[in-house]
């Protein structure tokens, strides 16, 4: 079976690698190279702190928790094929959510809701805040760590998973598609730049500009750009142990509002580098005026560890998360074209739920066992179609 994936960052490069490994005879497709986007663009989260509870997205939640434990194997396998270093920097570090005074009480409850579906939460007052993290403020009232949480090299990553996806017999293309090869309603291919490509599926991993593809390819996906900003510090000893944020940014992932949002994420790097984020706002694709968001990023994270307030910055970035307006990702076949299925919509979240995502594609283009229930993920799901 031939498979065209469209869009060679993390999603799709995780699509490809277990595509190939299943059999399919796959083509990556990207008009810019592998990982030239979104996932260069990114810190490179494997999250379950961030997850919520809630009814509305707790699927999204249980995803997480499967493709956590798939990430530990997925890196494994990846360092021994490569041999010669690591192939993603998987860091399994944990994480803390702290909370200032006010708020202690809300992170407890979205904890307690944490757990009751298998997420590891363990409250710390302040004298454990300070063993595990000496340079937090010691302003934070409270904190719940999360020894689940991770962090890979997002380009890094993406790079070995296309690689050891061509190692299994997969080829790159480096086009824009424009258009959908038919034959009634079933797509049979698409139309590129340097060609057309012959498919009996094709899949949609093109992160934020997966509306636009999906509209060139015949249906309508509702996905949108949402951007962020992430400041660099310059290489320095390791005095951030975790990746620690403040409660608020739970609040920001779940939010739809297209003004500015800011919260306080922050971490090291195996490079000595500290990465500060995050911001969340809904321009379009515009890569301009990211100043103000990037002050309050730099104002929010002093807050929480003042040593950072002396500390040189080396730079700043931008990026564009792709977004569905119900929070959950859209992993499924299209409700209207036959053989063309969506992986996208993961917003902050795609590098975390990339090997499970990649699996749910399998299971749907390949027919094999899912891997847990697809439903919630569908294309055809009612918040999806209500809310486009």
């Amino acid at each position: 079976m031939r498979v065209v994936v469209v869009g060679a960052g993390v999603i799709g490069a995780a699509c490809a690698l277990r595509l190939a490994q299943a059999g399919a005879e796959v083509v990556l497709v990207d008009r810019s190279g592998i990982a030239a986007e979104t996932s260069s663009r990114c810190e490179g989260n494997v999250l379950v702190s961030d997850k919520s509870a809630a009814t509305s997205v707790r699927a999204e939640a249980e995803l997480a928790i499967v493709a956590n434990a798939m990430w530990r194997e997925l890196a494994a396998e990846l360092d021994a094929e490569r041999g010669d270093g690591p192939a993603t920097e998987y860091e399994a570090k944990g994480g803390i959510v702290v909370a200032f005074p006010g708020g202690a009480d809300a992170l407890l409850r979205f904890a307690e809701g944490q757990r009751a579906i298998g997420i590891r939460a363990e409250p710390l007052d302040r004298a454990a805040l300070a063993a595990l993290e000496p340079d937090l403020s010691p302003a934070v009232e409270l904190g719940v760590h999360y020894p689940d949480d991770a962090q890979v090299q997002p380009s890094l990553a993406t790079q070995s998973m296309a690689a050891a996806a061509l190692r299994r017999g997969a080829t790159v293309v480096r086009a824009e598609v424009t258009g959908a090869r038919m034959r009634g309603d079933r797509i049979v291919g698409v139309d590129t730049t340097t060609g057309p490509i012959d498919a009996d599926a094709v899949v949609v991993c093109a992160g934020p500009w997966s509306g636009e593809v999906a509209g060139r390819l015949g249906t309508h996906v509702d996905i949108r750009p949402r951007r962020g900003t992430i400041l660099v510090t310059t290489p320095m000893r390791q005095r951030i142990h975790h990746k620690v944020y403040d409660a608020d940014y739970v609040g920001a992932v779940g939010s739809g509002d297209a003004a500015l949002q800011t919260s306080t994420v922050v971490e090291s790097t195996p490079a000595g580098t500290v990465l500060i984020g995050s911001s969340r706002e809904r321009v379009g694709f515009d890569e301009t005026g990211t100043l103000p968001a990037l002050a309050e990023i730099a104002a929010k994270a002093t807050r929480l560890f003042p040593f950072l307030a002396d500390v040189q910055l080396l730079r700043t970035y931008a990026g564009f998360r792709p977004f569905a307006p119900d929070h959950l990702p859209v992993i499924g076949p299209d409700a209207r074209v036959e053989g063309l299925f969506h992986a996208s919509g993961h917003e902050g979240a795609g590098i975390g739920l990339a090997p499970a995502t990649a699996a749910l594609i399998v299971h749907h283009v390949l027919g094999t066992d899912a891997p847990f229930d697809p439903a919630p993920f569908l294309h055809s799901r009612p918040g999806l179609q209500v809310a486009a």
